[in-house]
C-alpha cells in the first residue's frame, strides 16, 4: 500500500492513526486480529511505519495500554473521597471503584483477558502497571487504619480483587457469569453478594 504523503510528513499524527487503528483492532477482533499486517491496513499505511515509529505490534500494544491506563487513573480521579474509620468500609469503596472503572475501559478489559491466554513480558509489565494504577489510588485514599493481623486480609483483598476482576471480564464478554446475569437486575446481586463475602474482611 503506498504511504500516504501527507502522514509521512507527520510523524505524530501518523503515530496516533497507527494507535487508533489498534484500538479498534484489539475491541473488534481481540488480540487474535492485531499484528503489524493488520494494524498497518486499518491505519492505511506501510507496514514499515509500525516498525518504524513503535518497533513492531508490542510497541502499538504499550502505547494503547499506556491510554487504558490513563482513562483508569481519570476514572478513580473521579470518585469522590469518603472518609472512613472501616477497613471493611474502605476495601468495599476500593473494589467496586475498581469494577466501575474496568466496565468503563474496554480496552483495559482486552488486555486483561490477553494476558490470562498468552505469557509474555510485555503483558506481564503491563499488568503490573494496571495494578500500581490501583494502588496508587488506595495509598492516596486510604484513611489511616490499623490493619489488624488477624483475618490475612491481605489474601481477602487478593481473592476479592480476583472476583470483581473476573466480573467485569465476564460482563463485557459473556454479559453472564456462573449462572447471574449481569444486567440491571443482576449487578445489584454481585453487589450484595460482595457485602455478605465482605463480613469475612477485618472491621
Amino acid at each position: 500500500m503506498a504511504e500516504s504523503p501527507i502522514r509521512l510528513r507527520d510523524r505524530s499524527a501518523t503515530e496516533a492513526a497507527i494507535v487508533a487503528a489498534g484500538e479498534r483492532l484489539l475491541l473488534r477482533h481481540g488480540f487474535p486480529g492485531l499484528n503489524v499486517q493488520t494494524l498497518a491496513a486499518e491505519a492505511g499505511c506501510d507496514r514499515k511505519l509500525v516498525y518504524r515509529y513503535f518497533d513492531g505490534a508490542d510497541g502499538v500494544v504499550d502505547r494503547i495500554a499506556g491510554r487504558a491506563h490513563a482513562a483508569l487513573t481519570a476514572s478513580l480521579a473521579s470518585i469522590p473521597q469518603v472518609e472512613t474509620a472501616s477497613l471493611r468500609t474502605f476495601a468495599r469503596i476500593s473494589l467496586l471503584t475498581w469494577l466501575a472503572a474496568l466496565r468503563a475501559s474496554p480496552l483495559s478489559l482486552r488486555l486483561m483477558a490477553w494476558a490470562l491466554v498468552e505469557d509474555s513480558d510485555l503483558l506481564r509489565r503491563i499488568e503490573a502497571e494496571r495494578a500500581a494504577v490501583l494502588q496508587t489510588w488506595m495509598r492516596e485514599r486510604r484513611p489511616r487504619l490499623r490493619v489488624p493481623p488477624e483475618g490475612d486480609p491481605t489474601a481477602l483483598n487478593a481473592v476479592l480483587l480476583a472476583a470483581v476482576q473476573q466480573l467485569a471480564l465476564s460482563a463485557e464478554r459473556r454479559g453472564a457469569v456462573a449462572g447471574l446475569t449481569l444486567d440491571a437486575e443482576g449487578w445489584p446481586r454481585a453487589e450484595a453478594a460482595l457485602d455478605r463475602l465482605l463480613l469475612a474482611f477485618p472491621d
